[in-house]
């Protein structure tokens, strides 16, 4: 069994999960370090919460095994396996105070009561929490409660922790706090956390790495700016934030990446065009585009015109057609908008080589 103390590391190979006809997982393989923070990224129904309960013991696999440090944990049951859990809903006992649902886990382990004071009060204190010992849950807030159950998934010093959308039910506001705090309690912990959340910017924000699942098959696996400056595929880049694509004709290999006609433009982008076939779709996140009279020679550009807008506060995001058609959402400075909407007539879109990504034409 896993040693109170030490982060696991988790490896699972071909996991599939059949509910009847229905295909939940589907050969899942994948390394979870020791230490890191995986997040689990998808929309409801793409499998990640199945294989977070695989991971807690919850749920058996239809195939495939799991492995924590090197030992075969696949039909080991949930209460052997070194895993603190956080749900969605808390799952805090009502008629405990705080002190006593921290104490819980240690009490069902039979830990010494010196122990279990001394554990309780250090996590009363690294998770905020000190004033509020006696209180019921019913007397805390939405944050305050998650703290708790933070704490006590944590107090017996769990090899991995586990989570499904702790923050689902925090506002706005709470779910940036929480999410700093859990950050801060990964780091000063140092568990392996895996964290499901169908909340692309929380998965970006907080992640040392991040899945991304859809229809219960793992589309990519990479750190957070890997996966949103360079997606696998159409779905990852369209799931992680907004995306502008634009065809690109006559696409081929070139110095140190690749080039291809948009709108009758030579462009150039980083990239295979071999992986993509001489069509392929051309795609930069908004924020990558700038707004210009004119392209300098030799400079990535194409003619469009600004059509509506969008205050955001701090900037504007601004909706523009292209002479031949295609729609573009760029964000710029509130100026910068108000310049190209008082125009009437076009600009120019420019962006880096290097912010540009090739996609397959019409694929996945």
């Amino acid at each position: 069994m896993q040693q109170p103390g030490r982060a696991a590391e988790i490896k699972a190979i071909g996991i599939g999960k059949s509910f009847g006809s229905f295909r939940a997982l589907d050969d899942l393989t994948l390394d979870i370090g020791r230490g890191e923070f995986l997040t689990l990224l998808g929309p409801s129904g793409s499998g990640k919460t199945t294989f977070l309960m695989i991971l807690a013991g919850f749920i058996q696999p239809t195939d495939g095994r799991l492995y924590s440090d090197g030992v075969d944990i696949t039909e080991r049951p949930a209460e052997q396996r070194a895993a603190g859990m956080v749900f969605q809903g808390y799952a805090l006992f009502p008629h405990m105070s705080v002190e006593a649902n921290i104490a819980f886990p240690l009490k069902v382990r039979k830990r010494s009561s010196d122990e279990i004071k001394r554990r309780v009060g250090e996590m009363i204190e690294r998770v905020g929490l000190k004033g509020h010992e006696k209180k019921l849950p019913s007397q805390l807030s939405g944050g305050q409660q998650q703290r708790v159950a933070l704490a006590r998934a944590l107090v017996f010093e769990p090899g991995v922790l586990l989570l499904d959308e702790p923050f689902s039910a925090l506002d706005k506001g709470l779910r940036g706090q929480m999410q700093a705090e859990m950050k801060r309690l990964h780091q000063e912990t140092g568990t392996t956390f895996v964290f499901v959340t169908h909340d692309q910017s929380e998965a970006l924000a907080l992640s040392s790495r991040v899945a991304i699942f859809n229809h219960g098959k793992l589309l990519q696996v990479g750190a957070p700016d890997e996966v949103y400056d360079r997606p696998a595929n159409r779905f990852v880049a369209e799931f992680l934030g907004e995306i502008n694509m634009l065809p690109l004709k006559g696409v081929r290999n070139a110095d140190n990446g690749a080039t291809g006609l948009c709108e009758d433009r030579t462009i150039s982008l980083r990239g295979n065009a071999s992986a993509v076939g001489s069509n392929a779709i051309l795609a930069i996140r908004p924020e990558y585009m700038s707004i210009a009279p004119e392209a300098a020679a030799g400079e990535n550009g194409i003619a469009a015109t600004a059509v509506a807008s969008t205050y955001l506060g701090a900037a504007t995001r601004l909706d523009l057609t292209t002479r031949q058609g295609a729609k573009v959402t760029v964000s710029v400075p509130n100026e910068v908008a108000a310049s190209a909407l008082s125009k009437g007539n076009s600009v120019w879109l420019t962006w880096p080589a290097e912010k540009g990504f090739l996609l397959p034409d019409g694929g996945q």
